[in-house]
């Protein structure tokens, strides 16, 4: 017989549903922290190049490096998943301190400044200064010889500081480890400073180019931790000391010929490398300079979808940023123009300051100072934020010029007509204002475009950034450049289309037939 009521349970099925929702309930509270806890993120800059992290030549989406080695053979000894967070390299030790990664490990020396800000591992790679000077020179011998020329290095490191110290010598810090080397060999420098790793990789495979002087100077290269995680910096280091008793951190440095007599001595073992350096010579080969056409034209079809990702984030970011400072922008103008007091003061004071300061300070500051005081956004946001924020007080200007060059007497016209103010600005004087801030608008989101680029200092990866991590690569700033230009050119040919068109279909003026007057046939 059938019945509507529903069966109760059995006593075994609800022993069953018992233990799966108890399952459930561990699976979700208790392993996801585990899960969490098993992952190592790890901050570097892609960007600096070989042989510390950059973008493999054959494969422009995974990143490679004998830093990147030590990570994995670090994180295998820990048991945890290693997770690369790409950061601009003079911000990395602040995004470590804001919990973007766990740790930093990008040829960060030792030395007491970041002692204060940061805790270190031990070391994992020792090293001196080389200097190097172009082939035909020979009155250039030791850094003394130096007083008086032009001498490169990079930002924030020894060689810096050592070039200062010497005194009369003209210092010109980069961004980068290719750049230098470059001017080098252009006649813009006379000389350049940089850590062993960085010469053997950009300054040694360079026939115009030659090493010169003893070494000297002594670096130490260590892991970066918050202080606040000293069980991690444990961790880190017994991992560290594993890797060196095994083996791995040798073979590695050998892998990448970065095996020097300071390691040698330091670890008390043979100076005479055991290992071929397999990855340098692979280094070598895939970064060549000179290469057939179509080989160059296969590689450049390679990059496409790397910088196709890099273009898309741009864009979304431009996009909603242009949004956001397009609705800010027409709020602060009506504010400035409308509002009771004290509310246009107000407003004058946040476009004069915005626009009194630089857009890259306003984004360390919403990213890297917020924090300190409870207000942390992501990434995404960051950017999105302050470019938004940045350029709505340029729009409440474009808007307010607008504005203002309706003729007064159309407000006075909608008020006779019975309008109230806010019906006046609705319907008649922002949409006539609207017809003369087009262009301007449309000019300002070419530009915000182009400032999107200043984002990967706050560890976004857009398509500046994809460029300076190829082409640091590839030795190639001028095929890849001419190419992410054209993609520019590309994301911001639309807009200025679907301007034009806005501003015909906005344009008060249309064009009148007009019909010639009909002859009449003369009276009889």
């Amino acid at each position: 017989m059938r019945t509507n009521e529903f069966p109760f349970p059995s006593a075994r099925s609800l022993q069953r549903i018992r233990v799966f929702v108890l399952l459930f309930f561990i699976a979700t509270f208790a392993q996801t922290p585990q899960a969490a806890d098993r992952v190592l993120r790890w901050g570097a800059d892609a960007e600096g190049g070989a042989p510390f992290a950059f973008a493999d030549p054959e494969n422009p989406n995974r990143v490679i490096g004998y830093e990147v080695d030590i990570v994995q053979a670090i994180a295998n000894e820990m048991h945890r998943t290693p997770v690369f967070v790409q950061n601009a390299w003079d911000g990395l030790i602040p995004g470590l301190n804001r919990g973007n990664y766990d740790m930093i490990i990008n040829g960060l020396e030792i030395t007491d400044d970041r002692k204060n800000e940061i805790a270190f591992s031990d070391p994992y790679y020792i090293t001196y200064e080389q200097l190097v000077v172009r082939q035909k020179t020979h009155d250039i011998t030791t850094l003394e010889d130096c007083h008086g020329r032009k001498v490169g290095t990079l930002k924030f490191t020894l060689a810096q500081r050592l070039l200062e110290k010497a005194g009369g010598i003209k210092v010109l810090s980069y961004d980068d480890d290719v750049n230098p080397y470059i001017d080098l060999e252009r006649g813009r420098l006379d000389a350049v400073l940089m850590d062993l790793p960085i010469a053997i990789y950009y300054g040694q495979p360079n026939p115009r180019l030659k090493f010169i002087g003893q070494p000297f100077g002594r670096m130490e290269y260590g892991i970066g931790v918050r202080k606040s995680d000293p069980a991690l910096l444990t961790e880190i280091n017994r991992a560290l000391r594993q890797i060196i008793q095994n083996g791995t951190l040798r073979i590695i440095l050998e892998d990448w010929k970065l095996w020097n007599p300071m390691m040698a001595s330091c670890l008390k073992v043979s100076v005479t490398p055991q290992y071929p350096p397999s990855a340098y010579e692979t280094f070598l080969k895939n970064s060549q300079r000179d290469m057939p056409l179509r080989e160059r034209i296969e590689r450049y079809a390679r990059f496409l979808p790397l910088l196709g990702r890099g273009a898309i984030m741009t864009l979304e970011i431009s996009l909603l940023s242009m949004a956001l400072a397009v609705v800010l922008g027409l709020a602060l103008a009506l504010l400035k123009l409308y509002a009771p007091t004290p509310f246009p003061r107000l407003a004058g004071i946040y476009i004069e300051a915005i626009r009194g300061t630089p857009l890259l300070i306003q984004l360390f500051f919403i990213f890297y100072a917020l924090p300190a005081i409870g207000i942390k956004f992501t990434p995404y946001i960051a950017a999105v934020l302050g470019l938004g924020l940045n350029y709505a007080a340029y729009e409440a200007e474009n808007y307010r010029a607008g504005i203002l060059s309706v003729p007064r007497q159309q407000m006075e016209a909608a008020f006779a007509l019975g309008m109230g103010s806010t019906q006046a600005l609705r319907h008649i004087i922002l949409p006539q204002a609207m017809r003369l801030v087009i262009p301007p608008i449309t000019n300002d989101f070419i530009s915000l475009l182009k400032d999107s680029s200043l984002v990967s200092v706050i560890t976004m990866v857009e398509l500046t950034k994809v460029y300076g991590q190829i082409a640091s690569t590839y030795y190639d700033y001028f095929g890849t450049g001419l190419i992410v230009a054209a993609i520019y050119f590309l994301l911001g040919l639309p807009f200025v289309r679907l301007a034009r068109y806005a501003e015909k279909k906005l344009a008060r003026e249309r064009r009148v037939t007009v019909r010639a007057p009909e002859r009449q046939a003369p009276s009889s």
